[in-house]
Formats: structure tokens, sequence, C-alpha cells
């Protein structure tokens, strides 16, 4: 699908369109800065899929797995936003965080979209070693549920 919109002023970030004076249809341009900037704020996605799902609701963000296909042809990589009936794509960026909702974890984009893992549990040792181990799986536990680590 391409952007039915081709925008020629626009914010380097995100591509937000940008108004000019004696603009003519100024509510095209606002209404989809508007639309980016809410699928963005505190982005929150379903999940990362190849295919755009079958009943796709309006607010719902996703990111663009590899070769994808249908209205995502093309969109590799992209965060997909769901707005109004339509799909906006958005380029991440260094910096950009979002929550990934079939995870539960954070993910951070830098180069490339990175998410942390859990370090292996100890195992083995000698007694005062369970006093750490235990100390440990807590630690790990707390870093879950903050969404630093994917809950297993």
């Amino acid at each position: 699908m391409t952007d039915p919109i081709v925008f020629e002023t626009a914010t380097p970030r995100f591509g937000l369109p940008l108004l000019f004076a004696g603009q003519a249809q100024k509510e095209a341009f606002v209404n989809e800065a508007h639309a980016i900037a809410d699928g963005l704020l505190h982005c929150a996605i379903s999940g990362e899929a190849s295919a755009p799902p079958a009943i796709p609701q309006d607010g719902t963000a996703w990111l663009v797995g590899a070769a994808a296909t249908g209205d995502w042809t093309g969109q590799d990589g992209r965060i997909a936003l769901r707005q109004s009936g339509n799909w906006l794509f958005v380029d991440p960026r260094d910096g950009m965080r979002v929550l990934d909702n079939s995870t539960g974890q954070e993910l951070r984009y830098r180069s490339g979209w990175q998410a942390p893992v859990a370090p292996a549990e100890p195992s083995g040792g000698s007694v005062v070693d369970i006093e750490a181990r235990l100390a440990i799986v807590a630690l790990v536990q707390a870093l879950r549920i903050a969404g630093v680590f994917a809950e297993s």
C-alpha cells in the first residue's frame, strides 16, 4: 500500500507534515500529523508480524517483520500504525522505545531493535552458593516484572 498523500515538507525525525502560509486543505496535514503523533506517543505494539491482522483495529501498532505481505508489502522493519481505517508507516529512529504487549517487554531502537535477554540462572556450587542463587533468581524476576526481560 502506498501512502495516500505525499507531504513535501515534513519534520526530519518522524515525517510529520508541516503547514505553510496560504496552504489549502490544512486539515489533511494536521490530521496526518496528529494520527502519527497519536500512534507514537507512549507506543505499545501488539507484536511483530509479517502480515497485517485479518481484522485490524484502529489505535493498534505493529512492528513489521521481514518479508512483509499484504498491505505491509515493502514496509519491513517499520512501525505500522492503524489509524482511521488506514495503515500509516513510520521508520524507527535511534532512542525510540516501544512496549511489546505480546511479551510485556520494552524494546529499544539503536541501529535496529534491541531487547535484553535474561541471563541463565546459576546452577551448581556449594551450600553457600544457594543464597546467592536465590538472590539472582529474585533479581531476574524483578527485572522481568519491570519489563527489562521478557516474561518466561
